[in-house]
């Protein structure tokens, strides 16, 4: 790492900084508490910070920026696990950090419901987290991940792009891969995944409908799925999944999402004055009779209602999260303890297997048909392609009732 960042990465881990940014010809920034503050006695000229971004890539790095304009990728230092951007920006070559330390956070020290625990209980099911960019979602699922790190013998398989919290096995067996290091495609990585036993997927973003289609069917085939999606409410997730599909086949998507659903979350992180920091504000959709039904009726707009009345189910909407559980909450845990960097966490080894050309682009692994895409039929998971199969079975619009007691265990 080049001395310059390494005393800008050294300065943000001291002050609690949670993001960096370097840019040529303007100031570095750095964000803390929520706000951007310029650090205006440093600024690099474009060729210094061509130096910064050279310093911390891998010639697969430099190879996926140069093709790609733009790369992701992360590393481990000072205590702290930095997910790096790097893109082309009117000024040059942009660098963006994000700090996160180097210790799984518990779901206690994150001040986030005790309910959640429930939910690292579960065998199977899609559990899915959403919220704007920076809103901690990340580290919401990685204080459930080591929940069940420490409570249960399970193997836990990590897809992300890139790696953001990185596991030590506990009482689970945690693999993790990342995009463009261990893997080209989240749609080979879910046919991978299958074929490696997991009990418990994290996959990091469901983009595209070859993913969301992918997601489901691994929920439905008896894994608790980790997943997250860009929306503001759990009535906007689940329409947007459902939407994402053609018109003809979003009735068989619904009946296969209210199948599989164990709870849609949704975050954000409010200033409170008097703490003088920020915490996290969830809306909580749990898969309980009443929500499966309104997803498979397609009366998605019940759902805020149904949030409301279910209280006793754990579910929260964010004016009662609010009310009942910060606003009654005696003690909260400052993010400087949550998320204190611990100088002794030490990066997993990390061996590059002669095996793996890691200079091998996506676009070769392309040309390699090992999963076609949903407009393209069947994929190698055996996931449901636009001609109506599931499962490998083919089911017809006129045989939904059937279907569903099939989804349902025959009840």
């Amino acid at each position: 790492m080049d001395s310059r960042l390494a005393s800008l990465v050294k300065s943000c881990v001291e002050k609690r900084a949670t993001d960096l940014h370097i840019t040529p010809f303007h100031p570095v920034v750095a964000r803390m508490d929520g706000q951007v503050h310029p650090i205006k006695e440093v600024l690099f000229s474009g060729k210094e910070v061509d130096e910064i971004a050279d310093s911390i890539m891998k010639d697969r790095h430099r190879l996926i920026l140069k093709k790609r304009w733009s790369v992701d990728f992360s590393m481990f230092t000072m205590g702290a696990n930095l997910r790096i951007h790097i893109a082309s920006m009117a000024r040059g070559l942009s660098i963006s950090v994000r700090f996160l330390p180097g210790k799984i956070p518990t779901i206690e020290n994150l001040n986030l419901h005790p309910s959640l625990k429930d939910l690292c209980g579960f065998d199977a099911g899609l559990i899915i987290f959403c919220g704007a960019t920076g809103s901690g979602k990340s580290s919401t699922i990685a204080s459930m991940l080591g929940e069940i790190n420490r409570t249960r013998n399970a193997h836990v398989v990590t897809m992300e792009d890139p790696i953001e919290y990185r596991f030590q096995s506990i009482k689970s067996y945690f693999e993790q891969r990342e995009m463009g290091l261990h893997f080209h495609s989240f749609e080979q990585a879910l046919v991978d995944a299958l074929r490696q036993m997991p009990d418990v997927i994290l996959v990091g973003e469901m983009r595209q409908r070859e993913i969301m289609q992918q997601t489901l069917h691994i929920a439905e085939s008896g894994h608790l799925v980790f997943t997250t999606l860009h929306a503001s409410s759990p009535e906007e997730a689940v329409y947007r999944i459902c939407n994402s599909f053609p018109y003809e086949y979003q009735e068989m998507i619904r009946f296969q999402l209210a199948s599989v659903l164990k709870a849609v979350i949704v975050q954000r992180l409010v200033y409170i004055k008097k703490l003088g920091f920020r915490v996290p504000l969830l809306s909580i959709l749990r898969g309980n009779h009443a929500v499966k039904t309104s997803i498979r009726d397609n009366k998605l707009a019940q759902l805020e209602g149904l949030i409301d009345i279910s209280k006793a189910e754990g579910m929260f909407t964010f004016e009662r999260y609010q009310e009942e559980f910060l606003d009654r909450k005696a003690q909260f845990v400052k993010p400087s303890v949550a998320f204190k960097l611990d100088s002794s966490t030490k990066p997993d080894t990390v061996y590059e297997s002669r095996h793996i050309d890691y200079s091998v682009s996506s676009d070769v692994c392309d040309e390699v048909p090992a999963v076609r895409s949903y407009a393209g039929g069947v994929g190698a998971a055996n996931v449901m392609d636009i001609t109506g199969s599931v499962g490998g079975q083919s089911v017809e619009s006129g045989a939904v009732d059937e279907y569903i007691k099939q989804l349902e265990g025959g009840k």
